[in-house]
């Protein structure tokens, strides 16, 4: 038995001008998933497949935040003035952040997510975007008023920082970096928030930085916020606040290559491995998030952040706020809201197309004969020519469903499939798109009623409530049948410890009558079945009954009882504490409601309600401390309350109520 505390003052207050008591509840969490995230502003997000997390960079508050693959943070690397970029090493064990204020690079263990090493760059540098290539960590800097390149050695037994990489150029600031494994060799380097844009390619193999290609105003854009490498190598993604789409340049020349539409004012721009991009623009009363296949400049899918906040407008995209995971299945976007309060949004399947999928089979139909399914298969991404679906029957004789064949999804993405039901009774076909890369999977139900009457089966009791242990009788009763007159009554008590079990079965009697007994020491939903024959068609009926909890009190304490106000008081002297038990059936983890009331102005008025945790013996102990006030009524009770009490494995309950008085 435990025994726990409440503060008198807080559990009696009687709305005299007291400490008032606030209850508050989370609300629930939307698909896809949305955390607040412990920053004042972001920088960077770089996720981590092999640990499955993400980080990102907080400049203004100096820090990176690492969290799991839901939003739950995992872990913060602290003194980090200004960081701003960051760039994930190859085998995903090292993640480097370019440490502005610092005028350092820091590498922090991804595991632990901790620093683990600080390269300083040189006084002055304000390293801010890294890229890895060539074996070697490349930065933008800003140093001296100017920006240029800089690249970090770590191949040796000491570090080499140099600087001045870009010798045929002094960027007006830090440039954005990016690379890709599919150009190991190669790195792109753009503007940061400058009208025009300028982009320039570099090769980078013999170790230092040696120019290859150059625009100034490519694609007449300007305020470039970011900016990302395809997997293969070939092109530049880029994101501008103008134009308003995602604009792709050759790495060969800086040619253009294409776009991706989205809408007023890109900021952000990912490239998961297989190519979907994933683009990101500052629109609060449009959508923030847009999906492409690659080389298709029409989204497959757009996402609309909702108003978390006091403006108008729904929340906004972070600036370079987008990053895939490493198997495209997430893309995680940081958005904030009109209070500045940042979030972590997880996008599942993102660069799949939704897919909507409608099957119908007739209402009615004669057994052994044939009858259509049809239905649409329809997505905002084409389907490619030679589309199927698969058709599977489930009936009296396949219960377990029997698959027919596919049909093939015409031009506008309508099927048709013939068959000819062998049972009679309910027959449902279920229609079934796999998917493919670039679609979600979808399903849908057709339900014909083939050639069966139906039967009277009924179950009674149904919605009553009972004491707890009480016996209870059942009686199914089953209307007209062919042959078949056996009946099968099931108990399925409450609660995943106990299985849905079979109680009686048999042939009811001359009166169509089946009878079984239960103890009800929990919730139970009886079910009675009637298998069906040739001429009939198999029914189930159920009947779900309640069962209250054992539950007693006992005040203690007290010095003498008075009956008064048509109820028996218990009068506590307010020097002693009075002990409050409670003994409810148990249950794991099960918890009791106990409730404070105290009479005023003519009524019974809450002054406290709390969830407690029973004991694994089904007690608990309550003490309320403190200096509670004198002559004022006030009755406790305890109480299992369905659901909220932990499970819902009884009907709510209500205790008794104790009264009790405090003298001086």
């Amino acid at each position: 038995m435990r025994t726990r505390t409440l503060t008198a003052a807080t559990a009696l207050a009687v709305l005299f001008g007291s400490t008032a008591l606030a209850v508050t509840s989370a609300a629930p969490a939307l698909a896809d998933s949305s955390t607040v995230l412990p920053v004042t502003s972001t920088g960077d997000v770089v996720v981590d497949g092999v640990h499955q997390r993400v980080f990102i960079s907080d400049p203004k508050s100096g820090k990176v935040v690492a969290t799991d693959y839901s939003g739950t943070v995992v872990g913060t690397v602290e003194s980090l003035p200004g960081v701003r970029g960051l760039e994930l090493s190859a085998d995903s064990g090292t993640l480097y952040a370019a440490v502005e204020d610092a005028d350092a690079i820091v590498a922090v263990d991804t595991a632990t997510a901790t620093e683990a090493h600080r390269y300083p760059t040189g006084a002055g540098t304000q390293p801010e975007y890294p890229a890895l290539a060539g074996g070697k960590l490349w930065f933008g800097y800003r140093g001296g008023g100017s920006g240029n390149i800089g690249s970090l050695d770590l191949s040796g037994s000491d570090p080499v920082v140099t600087l001045h990489q870009d010798t045929d150029k002094t960027w007006n600031d830090a440039p954005i970096l990016g690379s890709s494994t599919g150009a190991p060799d190669t790195v792109v380097a753009g503007t940061s928030g400058q009208s025009p844009n300028e982009l320039a390619v570099f090769d980078v193999s013999s170790g230092s930085a040696t120019r290859t290609a150059y625009a100034w105003d490519p694609g007449s854009s300007s305020d470039l916020s970011d900016l990302a490498v395809t997997p293969d190598g070939k092109d530049v993604v880029t994101a501008s606040g103008a134009p308003y789409k995602q604009q792709v340049f050759k790495l060969s020349d800086l040619s253009d290559d294409g776009s991706y539409t989205s809408n007023a004012y890109p900021n952000a721009v990912d490239i998961a491995p297989d190519g979907a991009v994933a683009a990101g623009t500052d629109s609060s009363y449009d959508p923030d998030v847009h999906i492409f296949r690659p080389g298709i400049s029409a989204p497959v899918r757009q996402y609309d952040f909702p108003n978390t906040g006091g403006g108008s407008g729904g929340d906004t995209l972070a600036a370079s706020g987008l990053a895939w995971a490493p198997d495209a299945s997430k893309l995680f976007a940081v958005s904030y809201n009109a209070s500045d309060i940042y979030s972590l949004r997880v996008l599942d399947n993102p660069a799949k197309a939704d897919t909507t999928l409608t099957a119908s089979a007739p209402a009615t139909a004669p057994r052994a004969k044939a009858l259509s399914v049809t239905g649409k298969l329809t997505s905002n991404a084409a389907f490619p020519s030679g589309t199927t679906v698969s058709v599977r029957r489930t009936d009296a004789e396949s219960p377990s469903g029997k698959l027919l064949g596919t049909a093939t999804v015409g031009a506008d993405g309508s099927y048709s499939f013939a068959d000819t039901p062998p049972a009679g009774g309910q027959v449902v076909y279920t229609v079934g798109y796999a998917g493919d890369e670039y679609h979600a999977s979808a399903t849908a139900t057709g339900t014909a009623n083939v050639t069966k009457t139906t039967t009277a089966l009924t179950l009674d009791n149904n919605g009553k409530v009972y004491a707890y242990n009480t016996q209870v009788k059942f009686t199914a009763h089953l209307g007209t049948t062919y042959k078949n007159r056996t009946v099968e009554i099931y108990a399925d008590p409450y609660g995943g410890d106990k299985p849905n079990k079979l109680i009686k079965s048999g042939t009811v009697d001359a009166s169509g009558n089946l009878s079984a007994s239960v103890y009800l020491t929990r919730d139970t939903k009886l079910t009675a079945r009637f298998t069906g024959d040739t001429r009939y068609a198999p029914a189930a009926v159920t009947s779900t009954v309640g069962a209250r909890v054992r539950v007693s009190t006992a005040l203690s304490g007290y010095y003498t009882t008075r009956t008064a106000w048509n109820q028996t008081y218990r009068y506590f002297h307010k020097s002693k504490d009075p002990v409050f038990d409670t003994t409810m059936t148990p249950y794991p983890n099960r918890k009791y409601r106990v409730e404070v009331q105290g009479y005023h102005d003519g009524a019974w008025r809450g002054t406290h309600s709390e969830y407690l945790v029973l004991g694994s013996g089904g007690q608990d102990t309550l003490e309320l401390t403190g200096t509670p006030p004198t002559g004022v009524r006030f009755r406790i009770r305890s109480s299992y309350i369905d659901t909220t009490s932990g499970d819902n494995v009884n009907s709510t309950t209500y205790g008794t109520w104790k009264y009790f008085i405090f003298t001086s």
